[in-house]
């Protein structure tokens, strides 16, 4: 059975003939580099005169491939995201199967509360915020989440698979906590609290 696809439109109606191109044209990228995908969803939206498509790949479990790309039309809007799926996997693609492998012999993973606030918007004085009478942003969304174990390796991937800003995980060599995230200039940076103390 194949994967799962799921394709939608956010203010903008999809056709049969897009649907159908999506569909077809993902689950021949993903099924070359990585058989046994779980699901994908496709969302196209137009915003001014641009299409967006925005496509996000479950590849295995907690390993998420995401991609968006804009262009006048919703084609080369999708087929583009989809060309950077096809990159991504392409470039993980024995990484991939390896982790795969792993995973199913896991430990279990950390579960852990996420938290989404509101940008606090007020201009605060500095002497009331000094007295202690902040009351701090506001927390509009908790959420579940799980932190793996993985390597540093792993997580990397994972952060870039996703396409993500940064990413906790679990350290396999010291099951301590640290985090990946993406610098400025594009690279990737690594904070591994745990460090300091070996090298003491």
């Amino acid at each position: 059975m194949g994967m799962k696809i799921s394709v939608s439109g956010k203010q903008v109606d999809v056709g049969d003939a897009f649907r159908v191109h999506a569909e077809e044209m993902l689950d021949s990228v993903v099924d070359k580099y990585f058989g046994n995908a779980l699901d994908a969803r496709v969302v196209l939206s137009h915003h001014a005169h641009l299409f967006r498509a925005d496509i996000a790949v479950h590849v295995g479990h907690n390993i998420l491939v995401q991609s968006h790309s804009e262009a006048e039309q919703p084609y080369p809007a999708f087929d583009s995201a989809a060309e950077h799926i096809a990159k991504r996997l392409r470039r993980y693609k024995r990484r991939l199967r390896d982790h795969h492998r792993r995973q199913a012999q896991a430990e279990t993973a950390l579960e852990a509360r996420q938290y989404v606030l509101a940008p606090d918007e007020r201009d605060e004085d500095a002497a009331e915020a000094a007295a202690g009478k902040s009351e701090g942003p506001v927390v509009v969304a908790e959420l579940a989440t799980t932190i793996d174990t993985l390597t540093v390796g792993e997580a990397v991937m994972r952060l870039d698979l996703a396409d993500l800003p940064a990413m906790m995980f679990k350290n396999r060599a010291h099951g301590g906590l640290n985090m990946v995230y993406r610098r400025p200039d594009g690279s990737i940076g690594w904070v591994d609290p745990r460090g300091a103390e070996a090298r003491a």
